[in-house]
């Protein structure tokens, strides 16, 4: 059983010809609102492509958002411990989607910010706790010590962007992250590989956009070209990479297949819009591995070129 500690956000969502740049206004086309919030989409791919017994920590402010995002994950399957937070808002986001399916989110915390490790609930019974950074970076640090003195395995995506303090690294077991915030963390702009290598924990995972993704364990790498879809709106691509590979691991599988898992349940988001709207079935998960095969060899070996890597040090 997996424990989601983090953000819930009602996204508000604008589609436009192209993202606006400093002190430009464009012209939009669309607006939906949708549920989203790291915390919350990562918990319904767990349960919703990952399959996985899933319960989430979430704050909610007391307004009519929070009605809203409760149902969506409930609809999702995901066991709730809901902390109330009065006199403030639930969390938002705004969110612009260019046409090429490339987007710019601005976070408004609001009750995510009041979660603190007061709140989270026994942990027996957990295999994994998953975590981001919508919620206090103090918060976040000591969750995961209370999670490792519980024998919980701790899973961080370090996102939004941010430095990580020691204290953090040396208590993660997984580190999920994005090309840019693992050289934030890193604090190096060179090659995936040497970027890998400055980061201490034991499991680290880069994904790397339509390129793929490539993790670090053992001081050997796995790589995961990504599957081929035709992208309509990324948004919570990663955070259903992230649900959907920790629900892998939870079911036992090895790195390299809750790889190849995570990163079919991304792609197919891509082709949908909105956040936990765009989070596919188990077995639309399953249905794309199956029509898909396993990765070319000269897309791998653009991938190993791209991350750096000599292919000594591929784990086969």
């Amino acid at each position: 059983m997996i424990l989601v500690a983090g953000s819930a956000n009602l996204d508000f969502v604008v589609r436009a010809g192209h993202i606006p740049g400093p002190g430009e206004t464009v012209l939009g086309y669309g607006f939906k609102t949708y549920p989203g919030g790291k915390g919350a989409n990562q918990a319904v791919a767990c349960s919703r492509a990952g399959g996985a017994s899933t319960q989430m920590l979430v704050a909610f402010g007391d307004d009519t958002f929070a009605t809203t995002l409760e149902a969506s994950l409930q609809a999702a399957g995901v066991g709730l411990h809901i902390v109330s937070v009065p006199d403030t808002p639930t969390g938002t986001a705004f969110i612009c989607v260019s046409d090429n399916a490339e987007n710019a989110i601005t976070v408004a915390p609001g009750a995510n910010a009041a979660l603190t490790a007061t709140n989270l609930p026994p942990l027996t019974g957990y295999s994994h706790l998953l975590m981001q950074l919508e919620t206090p970076l103090a918060t976040v640090t000591a969750c995961a010590r209370l999670a490792r003195s519980a024998g919980v395995k701790v899973v961080l995506n370090a996102a939004p962007a941010q430095p990580l303090p020691a204290e953090l690294l040396a208590l993660v077991d997984i580190l999920v992250v994005n090309e840019g915030e693992l050289a934030a963390i890193a604090a190096h702009s060179g090659t995936v590989v040497e970027c890998l290598e400055r980061v201490p924990a034991p499991i680290v995972v880069v994904t790397l956009g339509e390129r793929g993704c490539c993790a670090r364990v053992d001081g050997q790498y796995v790589l995961q070209s990504a599957f081929p879809v035709q992208p309509l709106d990324t948004t919570a691509a990663g955070d259903t990479f992230c649900g959907t590979l920790v629900a892998a691991l939870d079911h036992g599988l090895g790195l390299a297949t809750a790889l190849r898992r995570a990163s079919a349940a991304a792609g197919l988001a891509c082709t949908q819009p909105g956040a936990q709207s765009s989070i596919p079935t188990q077995q639309a998960v399953d249905d794309l591995i199956g029509q898909t095969a396993h990765d070319p060899s000269d897309e791998l070996h653009a991938l190993r070129m791209y991350c750096g890597l000599a292919a000594s040090r591929l784990n086969p």
